[in-house]
């Protein structure tokens, strides 16, 4: 008996055919309440599609509104090896052949032809400064050329193993992007200086660098965007160690020098500067 009046409970709550009540509520009440609850959330929806709509009236498809950075740009080396670790033997070409395969690579995009076509020579030593005219926007904005040839010894046609099968290898560095950086003023360039860490000083011998003193020249500043400047080409700084300790590590660091750059800090070791490790082992 008590099991028959609970079962007939539960069958009452679901549908009471005296009161026409399902789940306890009458059709007009559960109107109500589904009514309530679709004009709360359209009400919510169109919220949120006007509070998208105001933010992105604030964006701009070419330049961020805001900018969270670093106010010292980061340091990257090419090759980068294995976690900045760069060994190879001169007398085994597969051990250094990635390196020449990385560099060419990444020098492809700075061949003399494809900059010649795609870009223009700018007036060096000076900030290449374009402006848009009020609401007209100077869009796509032009980019400066850098020929490869310029890292002369470092840039492959003058030597097509840059160097890695006598034991006098190449090593670029190039600069994060930064959308509007200048980063030198009274038109000082800014430029890099490589040296020795710890006691590996009198292992690392004599550096040539490429450009000439290492310079980033000021024309290909300010850095406008992906967008703004679609065949922006980064400047390059090219290291050649001339005659470096064979089979020993060095530990070399490189450094961007620049009177309107901060000093990175010490707890980014690759803000304003690239430490990695150098090892040419030769069986001679």
């Amino acid at each position: 008996m008590a099991k028959d009046e609970k079962k007939s409970e539960w069958k009452e709550f679901f549908w009471n055919p005296r009161t026409s009540e399902f789940c306890g509520r009458t059709a007009g009440s559960w109107g109500l309440i589904l009514l309530f609850y679709l004009a709360f959330y359209v009400f919510l929806a169109c919220l949120f599609a006007l509070t998208m709509y105001v933010m992105l009236q604030t964006l701009d498809d070419h330049r961020p509104t805001y900018q969270d950075r670093l106010a010292t740009p980061g340091m990257m080396i090419r090759p980068r090896g294995d976690q900045l670790e760069l060994t190879y033997t001169m007398q085994y070409t597969e051990t250094w052949e990635k390196y020449v395969h990385t560099l060419n690579n990444f020098l492809s995009p700075y061949n003399d032809s494809v900059q010649s076509q795609k870009n223009i020579a700018c007036k060096p030593d000076q900030y290449f400064i374009q402006e848009d005219s009020g609401s007209l926007k100077n869009y796509p904005k032009r980019s400066c050329q850098f020929k490869r040839s310029i890292l002369d010894e470092c840039s492959g046609p003058l030597n097509p193993y840059y160097g890695y099968n006598i034991g006098q290898p190449c090593i670029i560095i190039k600069l994060n992007r930064v959308i509007g950086m200048l980063p030198g003023k009274d038109k000082q360039a800014p430029f890099v200086t490589c040296g020795a860490k710890a006691d590996d000083a009198e292992k690392l011998g004599v550096l040539e660098y490429y450009p000439p003193n290492g310079t980033f020249n000021l024309m290909y500043y300010p850095y406008y965007g992906k967008k703004s400047q679609v065949n922006y080409s980064q400047p390059l700084v090219a290291i050649k160690f001339v005659n470096i300790t064979k089979n020993e590590d060095v530990n070399v660091e490189c450094r961007i020098n620049a009177n309107n750059i901060p000093e990175g800090s010490e707890r980014d070791k690759f803000a304003g500067r690239i430490s990695f490790k150098l090892r040419i082992n030769s069986i001679e």
